[in-house]
């Protein structure tokens, strides 16, 4: 399935077999101290930068009518983000996962979105369209 719009992965997770829950972890788009003028130059036109998990959180796909309510949300806590990064788990035939079953996952993004390692996640811009990167 292709995913191009959050609204697509509501769907996509909705039409799941099994109950799942969402993960997200939203991120700004900093340059480092320690930037060169070329990658200063750069971030200026809106390339390059490093990303810096900000807050994260999980919700059932039924807990979120769009990308609209879900960036309200973020909004509301003050915090400045530029993207954000969304996985899936699964729960079990009947029982869906439970925020606390999110919360070693979630921790795990954190830290690969620190690291680098975002290719298991499906990155969204602030107007909810999936983003390629690298």
């Amino acid at each position: 399935m292709n995913i191009a719009t959050f609204e697509d992965l509501l769907s996509a997770a909705r039409a799941q077999p099994q109950p799942q829950r969402l993960l997200f972890v939203f991120a700004a788009i900093e340059l480092p101290d320690d930037a060169t003028p070329a990658q200063r130059a750069g971030f200026e036109r809106g390339e390059g930068g490093a990303l810096v998990p900000k807050m994260c959180v999980d919700k059932s796909p039924d807990e979120l009518a769009s990308f609209e309510q879900l960036q309200q949300e973020a909004e509301g806590t003050g915090q400045a983000w530029g993207m954000v990064f969304v996985a899936a788990m699964s729960g079990a035939p009947g029982k869906p996962p439970t925020s606390a079953d999110a919360d070693q996952p979630l921790q795990s993004m954190v830290e690969a979105i620190r690291q680098g390692r975002i290719h298991n996640f499906i990155p969204f811009d602030p107007q909810g369209r999936a983003v390629q990167l690298g």
